[in-house]
């Protein structure tokens, strides 16, 4: 039997905060103790999962995990970071060409390495398999429920809101479960508070992201709305003591240009043959949370010049934008910045043009951090574990010596390989005109 290749997990470096696992201790166990795989953890204080649980599961806690030879990671690595022939997986954010990681790739290319990104990690159908998703979704909704309830609390309303924290401060999703639980409780018994209701909270995408939110936000006893019903919707005819759900999806507002009835993978393929019309659904949501994907092809769902011309309301209906996706001036163009865990809000002025931090002042106020499954760092690390861990074998028995072609992995794993032994392998060629 061929030597097995050396599995190692970094100690996260790129964030403060980052205390995530690609791989927990009791899956560590069942690669080393039933695969015979060696696992080696790089020394963290830090990480949710101790050294003393990766030691009992049987890995060897190490100072440097660099004489490994597939190297797992959550978050990019640093430049300077990578040697050759060896193999690293993590969320690379490469693949739309982001300038701030060009530098990266083409330092790990340089080096000779080969690189796997877990958002490459897909079925024959595009879905992907390995994901933190429904965690930045469950932490993305608790935020920016946690965040009506300070905005308000400023504006000058007490709430059941108010009770409910940010994601990152609970021992457990459990808890801030409960919490919601119980202000959905308060809000079936006495309304959202003077003069906050009713309250239309839109949560945009259908995929894991957009699940999670809806499964946090499901837990304050909301009634449903179409998207359809927005643009003509009279207020006064709802339930003022009562929290209104509605899902947004790309059929909701976009047409097609000359008629055509929309078709999601025409539009996805074609997106420059429809228009949107988000910004009629607007006027009614009180609080919008953002989870589709976004890139540069597609149009963007608030706009600074809405915000700018809408800023007369009186007081202003959309409050507070939860962005999960988090693009700065990408689908929320007033996403000024990805914010951190220790400062996660600021104020969007309009007017103004001008961001500030924290809930004081006229404007949006924009949850937008980038990190959002760190606040739940325990579920989000045993659910991404239970994905990755029956992929590790293959990763250790490969042979990443020879060439790309000739590399035997699974197909789900070999497609997504965007660097193989410092060369661009074939699906990912168009990012050498972005490392220019």
């Amino acid at each position: 039997m061929a030597k097995l290749n050396r599995i190692g997990i970094r100690h996260e470096s790129k964030y403060a905060p980052e205390r995530r696992s690609p791989l927990v201790p009791s899956d560590v166990s069942e690669l080393v103790k039933g695969e015979g795989i060696s696992v080696f953890v790089e020394k963290s204080a830090k990480r949710i999962f101790s050294d003393r649980e990766y030691r009992d599961a049987g890995a060897e806690v190490v100072d440097d995990v660099s004489f490994c030879d597939v190297i797992l990671g959550v978050k990019e690595m640093p430049e300077g970071y990578f040697q050759e022939g060896k193999t690293y997986l993590y969320f690379s954010h490469v693949i739309k060409g982001q300038p701030q990681n060009m530098p990266m790739l083409r330092d790990l290319m340089q080096s000779g390495a080969t690189l796997i990104d877990y958002e490459r990690i897909s079925d024959s159908t595009g879905r992907r398999l390995i994901f933190f998703g429904r965690h930045a979704g469950y932490a993305g909704m608790i935020n920016t429920l946690w965040t009506l309830g300070r905005r308000l609390q400023v504006l000058g309303y007490k709430t059941p809101f108010g009770n409910i924290h940010q994601a990152a401060t609970y021992d457990s999703l459990e808890d801030a479960k409960n919490d919601i639980r119980t202000a959905g409780d308060a809000i079936s018994g006495n309304g959202p508070g003077a003069d906050a209701g009713p309250l239309i909270i839109a949560v945009t995408g259908d995929g894991n992201v957009a699940q999670g939110a809806m499964e946090i936000l499901d837990l304050l006893q909301v009634q449903e709305l179409e998207a359809e019903s927005l643009p003509e919707l009279r207020r006064e005819t709802l339930d003022p003591n009562t929290v209104y759900k509605v899902n947004i999806v790309a059929a909701d507002y976009m047409d097609h240009r000359e008629g055509r009835p929309f078709d999601l993978e025409h539009f996805l393929a074609n997106p420059d043959e429809y228009h949107s019309r988000f910004d009629r659904l607007l006027p009614n949501i009180d609080v919008l949370v953002n989870g589709i994907y976004w890139d540069e092809r597609y149009p963007r769902l608030v706009t600074k010049s809405w915000l700018r011309n809408h800023d007369s309301d009186t007081p202003p209906r959309l409050r507070v934008i939860g962005d999960i996706t988090c693009d700065p001036h990408g689908s929320i163009e007033c996403t000024e910045k990805a914010t951190g865990i220790e400062d996660p809000v600021f104020i969007y002025n309009p007017l103004s043009d001008t961001h500030t931090m924290g809930f004081e002042g006229p404007g949006v106020a924009v949850m937008a951090v980038d990190i959002l499954p760190s606040e739940l760092p325990r579920e989000s690390s045993e659910h991404f574990s239970r994905m990755l861990r029956p992929w590790i074998p293959g990763l250790a028995s490969a042979d990443w010596s020879g060439d790309w072609n000739d590399l035997a992995l699974p197909d789900v794993l070999k497609k997504a390989v965007i660097v193989h032994r410092g060369e661009l392998t074939t699906d990912y060629r168009y990012l050498e005109a972005c490392l220019q």
